[in-house]
């Protein structure tokens, strides 16, 4: 009974112990890729932001989130680095095709009627199952 303490104890450290160094490896990563930034990469903030790095300042970066729109973010910000992975084969993208004869352009079986307000009904809109 006296060594179920000292057993509760270290399974609660062990996991917290394990978690606390994984973060830290998470945030050695993290800013290594911060520091690493150069113009032209393409970026994702902490905030989702898709960006790409035009100039770079100590503490700051300048990104271009749409063209001709570029904005000043702290380094800080910067979650991890957008790489364009090339598509295998040739680019190519094969489908079936569609027949556009097939697809109906008509409007939908069932319409919403309502009330008049004025007659005191229900304003609720309700389909017209016919």
């Amino acid at each position: 009974m006296d060594f179920l303490f000292p057993l509760l104890i270290l399974a609660l450290l062990v996991p917290m112990f394990l978690g606390i160094r994984r973060q830290k490896k998470e945030a050695a990563k993290v800013t290594v890729l911060q520091d690493s930034l150069s113009v032209g990469d393409r970026i994702l903030t902490t905030a989702g932001l898709h960006g790409t790095v035009v100039a770079l300042g100590d503490d700051t970066i300048d990104l271009e989130i749409a063209p001709g729109v570029v904005t000043t973010w702290s380094r800080l910000v910067v979650r991890e680095q957008i790489v364009d992975a090339p598509l295998p084969g040739d680019g190519a993208i094969e489908h079936e095709s569609i027949d556009h004869e097939s697809i109906s352009t008509e409007a939908p079986a069932t319409d919403i009627v309502r009330e008049d307000r004025e007659n005191g009904g229900d304003t609720t809109p309700r389909l017209n199952k016919d």
